[in-house]
């Protein structure tokens, strides 16, 4: 696939501005997963993956043909989805850790024979889940998704997000601890 990608890019920088579009078609899914799994936010999701397009579109000529389109496009993703986040981050106040609220979008995954007592405990797990990641700063949700939803390594969550492997190590052990210190009091009634 990778030399598939090189030779559309090589048709798009030649002029032919359609073969971008199978680009497009061949990473728009994973680019959604990521976005998706950063922002909690269908809408948001579509925001980055069209953004993380036109991005990549622009600054098509100076994709360095020796790395791969797909790690390319991902890290464009990435700055586009803490772009997102830092933007909510600016508009929105996060509720303190008691409060919640039941109107929050949750997905629940649940068997269907599950009395109302265990549905209710799944949704006051989503919930909390959903605010815990919501106290995350951006840079400690998306080394977070990338580790341990993308299974990515730490040298792609330095290069993802500009930083040293070190900072990117300390951020997903931030975020551990921040997820694990908010979710701890379902620990004991599970």
């Amino acid at each position: 696939m990778g030399n598939d990608d090189h030779a559309l890019i090589r048709s798009v920088l030649a002029g032919e501005k359609d073969a971008y579009g199978l680009l497009v078609a061949r990473h728009s899914q994973s680019v959604f997963r990521v976005a998706f799994r950063i922002t909690e936010n269908e809408a948001d999701a579509d925001e980055v993956v069209q953004e993380t397009f036109l991005r990549g579109y622009r600054k098509l000529q100076d994709f360095d043909a020796r790395s791969s389109f797909g790690t390319w496009i991902y890290r464009i993703a990435m700055n586009c989805a803490l772009d997102v986040l830092n933007k909510q981050k600016r508009q929105t106040v996060v509720p303190v850790a008691e409060e919640y609220d039941s109107e929050l979008p949750t997905v629940q995954v649940a068997d269907h024979a599950a009395g109302p007592d265990r549905l209710l405990l799944s949704q006051e797990i989503e919930t909390r889940r959903h605010a815990a990641m919501e106290r995350l700063t951006p840079t400690e949700r998306v080394a977070f998704v990338m580790r341990h939803l993308e299974d990515r390594s730490t040298d792609e969550i330095a290069g993802a997000l500009g930083i040293a492997r070190n900072s990117a190590k300390q951020a997903v052990f931030r975020a551990v601890q921040k997820l694990r210190q908010s979710l701890a009091p379902l620990w004991v009634r599970s």
